[in-house]
């Protein structure tokens, strides 16, 4: 059975924030539908900042659902340093480009409370697929870095894997770009 978490808008407070760059986008922001994009986008946006866990087919049930769409899959974890640096990278791509590039997050070698908190913090404009084992991760070879970021050609093939982090959002864009076509 698939279980979602929808995060709420308040975030911790205290030292568990420590370490967060400044988030791009407020949870509200994260989930103003999209208008006039396709379909699979617009489940996409109904479902940010949420928390899946459907395990690997319920992945490939979604990249299966997004062929002929252009997908960027961030593989991140709440205890990634790197990971939360390039977050905002990815809130504004996503927010920028969500009608035509499909965005989704892979929480991996991670918890369901721990990825919440974090979500919390820098909310994203797109769903997450809970992979505390890292099978999902091993399925789409995304390596065992992090964080790691996978580009998937409207063919459903994946086209390139980033591997370590972004260090700016012009890299990011450059890659989007470049691959997701």
């Amino acid at each position: 059975m698939a279980v979602a978490l929808l995060l709420g808008v308040a975030g911790c407070g205290g030292d568990d924030d420590a370490g967060n760059p400044e988030s791009e986008l407020t949870a509200d922001e994260a989930r103003a539908p999209l208008a006039d994009a396709p379909p699979e986008l617009v489940a996409l946006r109904e479902q940010a900042n949420e928390i899946l866990d459907q395990g690997a087919q319920g992945m490939e049930e979604r990249l299966a659902e997004l062929k002929g769409i252009p997908v960027v899959v961030n593989k991140w974890a709440s205890w990634c340093g790197p990971c939360r640096e390039e977050f905002p990278y990815f809130q504004t791509q996503a927010i920028e480009r969500g009608d035509e590039v499909a965005f989704l997050g892979l929480l991996s070698d991670d918890g369901l409370e721990t990825g919440a908190t974090f979500l919390a913090e820098l909310p994203l404009p797109y769903p997450s697929y809970l992979d505390p084992d890292r099978a999902i991760a091993d399925s789409l070879n995304a390596g065992r870095e992090f964080p790691s970021t996978l580009f998937i050609d409207s063919n459903g093939e994946i086209v390139f894997t980033k591997l370590g982090p972004y260090s700016d959002e012009e890299s990011l864009a450059a890659d989007i770009d470049q691959y997701a076509d």
